[in-house]
Order: structure tokens, then sequence, then C-alpha cells
């Protein structure tokens, strides 16, 4: 399943995206994990069209993302309306949300079963 499945991370921070992918890489090598943080400037925010790049760069048909801050939320609910992959918006706390994902991911158990696992994690809009 780690093959089916890709990870996003959207961070206001390019290093903050960049440091989670790192962390993750440790604990689920077989996923792929991409990130989208910061402008294409380099500047602090979320870029629609970086996201939506990078959203098309995976391989993988199922993309699940995470993100920081409502505004990334925003652009990335604009940018899943624009592909044709299956995307899935997680809305939990967005270390441990993609900690736990990545490495359940890796560890090849069910989305229905890494859901509930996450639940305790959801954050309440």
């Amino acid at each position: 399943m780690s093959k089916s499945f890709g990870v996003l991370l959207v961070s206001h921070v390019e290093r903050v995206a960049s440091g989670l992918k790192q962390l993750l890489d440790q604990v689920a090598s077989d996923v792929t994990i991409k990130t989208a943080g910061g402008t294409e400037d380099g500047d602090v925010g979320t870029s629609f069209d970086l996201i939506s790049e990078t959203l098309e760069s995976f391989e993988e048909d199922n993309v699940l993302c995470f993100y920081d801050l409502g505004s990334a939320k925003m652009n990335l609910d604009m940018a899943t309306e624009m592909t044709e992959k299956n995307v899935e918006i997680l809305n939990t706390a967005f270390i441990e949300g993609a900690y736990t994902t990545a490495s359940l991911l890796q560890a090849d158990v069910p989305l229905d079963n890494i859901k509930e696992q996450i639940s305790k994690l959801v954050i309440k809009e």
C-alpha cells in the first residue's frame, strides 16, 4: 500500500515542510512524500501554483495531504479541484498526523484503519 498513496506536506515555510519530510523519510522510506512549502520566491506563505505542480508530479493516483495553517488549506482546496488525482485533505495536527499516516502507510495499514488511528488528531473546524 505504501506505493498506492503519496503524501503531500503543505506549509507556509519551505524549511518546515522539508524538515517534516526529512523526519517522515526515516519512518516511511517506501512512501512518496513531497512538499509544497512557502512561495515560489522563497517567502513565507503558500502558493496555489506550487501546490498544483507538486500534486501533479506524483506518480501515485492517490494523495493524502497535510497542511499547517488555514490559508494553506484554502490553496490546497483550490488545487484539488483542478486535478484528476484522488486527493484527500486530512485535517489533523500537521506533524503528528503526517507522521502517523506515513508510518502506517509504510506498514501497509489500510486507509480506513489509518483514519481511525489519526481521528484523535483531527482539528475541529
